[in-house]
C-alpha cells in the first residue's frame, strides 16, 4: 500500500497503525521525499510504499517466479522471430522467381526493385507548410507559454503574443523575476528563445521574435552603435568584418548587414578558437 503525510515519521506511523503492526516489521520503500518549499511553492508530501516484511517475502518469491517464465516466454518467442526472418526472404523469392523457356535456355525473371520514395520531414528544408496566418494562433501560444511558465518557478506577471510581421510572431515577457530569465551573459534567453523556436516553428511554420524584459531592444541599440564605423568602411573598401560575437548578437548583426548590403556576400565564418564572426565581401564570380 501506498501511504502519504508530511513527513516520513508520520508516514511510517500511519503505515502501522493501517497494517496493524510496529515499524520494526514493514518493508519500506520511499517513493518521494517530503520538501517544505519556498513561501508554499514546491512543497511536497513524503510518498512511501510499505508492505509487513511477510507479505514482502512472499512478493518477491512471485516476482522471481513471474520474471524467470517471461524470461523462458521470451527467449521462446526470439527464436521464432529469428527463424521466421530467416524462411521469410527465401519464401518471397520464390515467390518472385519466374522461370521461361526460350531457345531451350533457362532465363530467370529477377525481381523488380521498387524506387524508394523519400518523405520530406519537418526538419528538410525541402518540408514546406500551409502558409499560417500569425493572427489566428497568438491566443493559443500565448495560452501555451502561460502554462509553461505556471510550472516554473520564475514570477512572471507579463505574457504578450502578438504579430511581428507576416512570418514573425513577437513574444514580451516581463515581470520580477525577468532579468533571471536572461541569465549571465544572455545564457537563459538563448537556452529559451531556441525552445521556443523548435516548437513554434516546426508546429506553425513562423519565426519569433523573443523580447524578456527590454533585452533585445537594448542588445539591438548596442549592436548598432558597433556595426557603425564597420558599415562605413565597408562601403570604403568594399569588404569588412566583425569581432567574434556570440548568440544573439551574431544574429543581429548578420540581420542587419544582410539589409544594409543586399548585393554583397555576408556570412558567419568560424575563428581558430571556436568563436563566430561575420564577414562582407563581394561575391565568387565564377561560382555565380
Amino acid at each position: 500500500m501506498r501511504v502519504e503525510a508530511d513527513t516520513l515519521e508520520e508516514a511510517y506511523s500511519k503505515a502501522a497503525e493501517e497494517l496493524s503492526c510496529s515499524v520494526t516489521e514493514l518493508d519500506l520503500q520511499v517513493l518521494q521525499y517530503p520538501k517544505s518549499g519556498f513561501l508554499g511553492f514546491g512543497k511536497k508530501s513524503a510518498i512511501v510504499e510499505v508492505r509487513r516484511k511477510a507479505d514482502a517475502g512472499n512478493h518477491q518469491r512471485y516476482e522471481r517466479n513471474n520474471k524467470k517464465e517471461r524470461f523462458e516466454q521470451h527467449k521462446k518467442f526470439d527464436k521464432r522471430e529469428r527463424r521466421a526472418e530467416v524462411s521469410a526472404p527465401k519464401q518471397e523469392f520464390k515467390k518472385q522467381e519466374t522461370v521461361v523457356k526460350k531457345q531451350d535456355a533457362a532465363v530467370v525473371e529477377r525481381p523488380a526493385v521498387k524506387k524508394s520514395v523519400s518523405v520530406a520531414t519537418p526538419f528538410d528544408d525541402k518540408f514546406h507548410k500551409d502558409k499560417i496566418n500569425p493572427s489566428s494562433i497568438i491566443y493559443e501560444v500565448q495560452d501555451n507559454i502561460k502554462m509553461l511558465f505556471s510550472n516554473l518557478y520564475f514570477e512572471v506577471s507579463d505574457i504578450n503574443v502578438s504579430v511581428y510581421d507576416d512570418d514573425t510572431l513577437l513574444i514580451k515577457i516581463d515581470g520580477p523575476d525577468a532579468a533571471l530569465l536572461i541569465g549571465k551573459e544572455g545564457c537563459r534567453y538563448k537556452a529559451l528563445s531556441y525552445l521556443l523556436y523548435k516548437w513554434i516553428n516546426i508546429k506553425y511554420g513562423l519565426d519569433i521574435r523573443l523580447e524578456i524584459a527590454e533585452f533585445l531592444k537594448n542588445q539591438e541599440e548596442m549592436m548598432g552603435k558597433y556595426l557603425t564605423p564597420i558599415i562605413e568602411r565597408i562601403y570604403t573598401h568594399g569588404k569588412g568584418q566583425t569581432k567574434i560575437l556570440d548568440g544573439v548578437l551574431i544574429k543581429i548583426a548578420l540581420e542587419r548587414l544582410r539589409g544594409e548590403f543586399p548585393e554583397k556576400y555576408v556570412g558567419i565564418k568560424n575563428g581558430r578558437d571556436g568563436g563566430r564572426f561575420i564577414v562582407v565581401n563581394e561575391f565568387n564570380r565564377k561560382n555565380t
